[in-house]
């Protein structure tokens, strides 16, 4: 069973136009929620409308059952970093909870959270902003796309990352450069951010 996890509440986010970002969010209470290609054919598409909308572009991703890990890097009229979050989230959230609605699923039921006396609220995200941190060197990135391919093995989901469905792994390591329709669209970092005058060591 899984257990829930602390988060902090708050975390300075750090809008340098310059470093790529590796952002993790968790279920509600660490519950398996990713849990079904449904779910995650429309997470991936509301993480491709939001990277579109507000200038982004995802290079390395996986979703396990209870979180997301995600890194991107943002084009020169990027948003803040808080926007793209919550323009991936709240759409995702409100469309799980329609097709729970739809299909008079209990799950609806055990997500939807009293907030205040006589109000409620849907909770597929755990609260707060998650985990964010800066790239700012090549290695770190490397290092970053490493740990996020690695993430179902670490679980014992699979042996090899290339086994899991629902990661970049396959995309990196075995050359496949056509994604599924259904998986956010990848695109790999310029090489000249993996230089002084993108990615850099401060």
């Amino acid at each position: 069973m899984c257990k829930p996890s602390q988060h902090r509440k708050r975390i300075r986010h750090f809008d340098d136009p310059r470093h790529v970002r590796e952002l993790t969010f968790s279920c509600y209470q660490r519950r398996p929620l990713l849990c079904d290609d449904e779910r995650r054919t429309l997470l991936a598409e509301s993480i491709n409308r939001a990277v579109d909308r507000y200038d982004y572009r995802l290079t390395a991703f996986v979703f396990m059952p209870d979180h997301v890990h995600l890194l991107v890097y943002p084009l020169p009229n990027a948003s803040e970093i808080s926007s793209l979050l919550w323009a991936i989230k709240r759409p995702f959230s409100y469309r799980v909870k329609k097709l729970l609605e739809s299909n008079r699923d209990p799950l609806l039921e055990e997500l939807t959270i009293r907030t205040r006396p006589g109000g409620t609220s849907f909770r597929f995200w755990q609260e707060g902003p998650g985990y964010d941190r800066n790239l700012v060197s090549p290695e770190s990135v490397q290092s970053a796309i490493e740990y996020i391919h690695r993430n179902p093995v670490r679980r014992g989901f699979c042996q090899r990352t290339v086994e899991w469905p629902w990661s970049s792994a396959r995309y990196y390591e075995l050359g496949e450069r056509s994604e599924p329709s259904t998986f956010p669209k990848i695109e790999p970092i310029p090489a000249e951010w993996l230089t002084d005058g993108g990615v850099h060591v401060t």
